[in-house]
């Protein structure tokens, strides 16, 4: 809606615009009128004046949008029938749409989405065996409440009590679920296909691969059969056909790497190498930082605010709290690596035990978050992030929702990862320590404590500032006023398919 002026009749300019010419014609025909018309008949002057009204009108009104049929259109389903159902976990995935239809050219600069209404094959019934997905236990808590899993229980000794329902135990790997819902609800959404500027591909990648991810026997081909069949399907719409999948996009809930298998033996899966993959553009944790078509999102963490005043009162709050701790490090040794780093970073934490504050995550404890990570973030000036498994790891977005400063020691950890989300100056709201620095005897403590308190100060409103685009709103239609990082991340795709739509593309 346009803004309304509060002044209903603003003042005649010194020197008034000259009128276009019509209207110029339209006085001209009055002023002759009256020079053969009497004015006491009055009957005759208000005549013409209605008829004249009307020919005005008509030839100013804007042109009425007419109403398209959707027959014809591929796979127009409003919604996704039966998409969840775990045997014994509440894994729900909520279909109902936004009827109210804000998307206007204002609210919708980059175009709008349309969703593929994809067969269960590729979501609903992946979730549906949420027991079967992972060889040592059940996924159906993780993948329950949309993606965004159990309600963080004991979380108000920690947050305030009036944010604390905002917190949950989430998965790493749930953004597939979490993209998800929030598509069928996104205001920049379409039902009729020949309008939409992107094309959402709604299927489960990580969660279809998880199961043979930690099978001993799995094969190659098992860990490639369901992006095959994926691909097959897409790959036969008439959209994916006319763009060759430029316009084609997909939220895939784990680390690239995950899908970059090159040989048969190796781990993973090979879905982005195949052909059919090569130009949709794909949503993930960490992105290879050489392929333009990887996109790197946030982690979703465990804060999904349900309001801007969530928002507001948690940036308060991490922006006034007392911090007592220099620096933290929440993670454990990887032993099986020879001169393990982070091997390394505990024990200078541990050796300055007035300055750093440990989380020996050993084992899988800190798998989701724990309310003694987000405590030791909330105590700490800065955090340590170390790459993880690989570059990247979602204590870095669990680091910044509490207001703690990052310590970088990898570039590709973030600074190459994340940036639709994080400011293109690093050193505004991290620090930079080379690890072979490190390696050969540097001092975290004597390095972080040269920064001045001024310095810190405003680092952490940098950090404080990004805080909800790097988190997912609990809503399915967003939060009013703000983006988070899904509306980052799906405005930043429409916004780079407009700009390419008229660029070179190979075929």
């Amino acid at each position: 809606m346009l803004p309304i002026s509060n002044d209903s009749s603003p003042k005649q300019p010194a020197n008034p615009k000259p009128q276009n010419p019509e209207v110029l014609e339209r006085k001209n025909l009055f002023n002759t009128l009256k020079l053969y018309l009497p004015f006491h008949h009055r009957r005759l002057w208000f005549f013409l004046a209605v008829v004249l009204l009307q020919l005005l009108l008509l030839l100013s009104a804007p042109s009425i949008p007419l109403s398209h049929s959707t027959a014809g259109t591929p796979n127009s389903s409003p919604t996704i029938q039966n998409l969840t159902s775990c045997s014994t976990a509440a894994t729900s995935i909520i279909t109902t749409i936004n009827n109210n239809n804000p998307t206007t050219s204002g609210s919708c600069p980059y175009g709008k989405v349309y969703i593929y209404n994809l067969p269960p094959l590729f979501n609903s019934e992946i979730v549906k065996n949420c027991h079967d997905l992972n060889p040592w236990n059940s996924r159906c808590d993780a993948l329950s409440n949309s993606g965004f899993g159990k309600t963080a229980t004991g979380i108000s000794k920690v947050v305030p009590k009036n944010i604390s329902p905002a917190w949950f135990w989430t998965d790493q790997f749930s953004t597939e679920l979490i993209y998800h819902n929030r598509m069928l609800n996104y205001q920049c959404r379409t039902l009729e296909a020949e309008s939409a500027t992107a094309f959402y591909i709604p299927f489960y990648t990580g969660l279809a691969i998880e199961k043979y991810l930690f099978t001993s026997n799995s094969t190659a081909q098992e860990r490639d059969q369901y992006c095959n069949m994926m691909l097959d399907w897409v790959s036969d719409q008439q959209y994916f056909k006319k763009s060759n999948g430029w316009d084609h996009f997909i939220s895939m809930g784990r680390i690239s790497w995950d899908f970059r298998r090159s040989k048969e033996e190796d781990w993973g899966s090979s879905c982005i190498y195949m052909p059919k993959m090569r130009n949709i553009t794909r949503l993930l944790i960490e992105r290879n930082p050489w392929d333009y078509f990887d996109v790197g999102i946030p982690y979703p963490t465990g804060f999904h605010p349900s309001s801007t005043v969530d928002v507001i009162n948690w940036q308060e709050f991490v922006r006034s709290r007392r911090r007592n701790t220099l620096f933290c490090f929440a993670g454990a040794t990887r032993g099986i690596i020879k001169n393990d780093f982070r091997g390394i970073l505990l024990s200078q934490c541990y050796n300055e035990s007035d300055s750093c504050r440990v989380v020996d995550c050993a084992g899988s404890k800190c798998a989701n978050g724990s309310s003694e990570i987000l405590s030791t973030f909330l105590d700490s000036d800065f955090c340590l992030q170390p790459r993880g498994d690989s570059f990247t790891r979602r204590s870095i977005f669990d680091c910044m929702v509490a207001g703690s400063i990052p310590v970088f020691f990898w570039h590709r950890s973030a600074y190459v990862q994340y940036e639709w989300f994080l400011p293109t100056e690093p050193e505004s709201y991290s620090v930079f320590i080379d690890r072979d620095e490190v390696k050969n005897g540097t001092s975290i403590k004597s390095v972080l404590g040269k920064i001045s308190k001024e310095k810190v100060k405003k680092m952490r409103e940098k950090v404080v500032e990004i805080i909800p685009k790097v988190v997912y709103a609990k809503p399915n239609e967003g939060l009013k006023g703000i983006k988070d990082g899904f509306d980052v991340a799906v405005e930043g795709v429409l916004r780079r398919i407009k700009e390419h739509q008229r660029g070179y593309k190979w075929k």
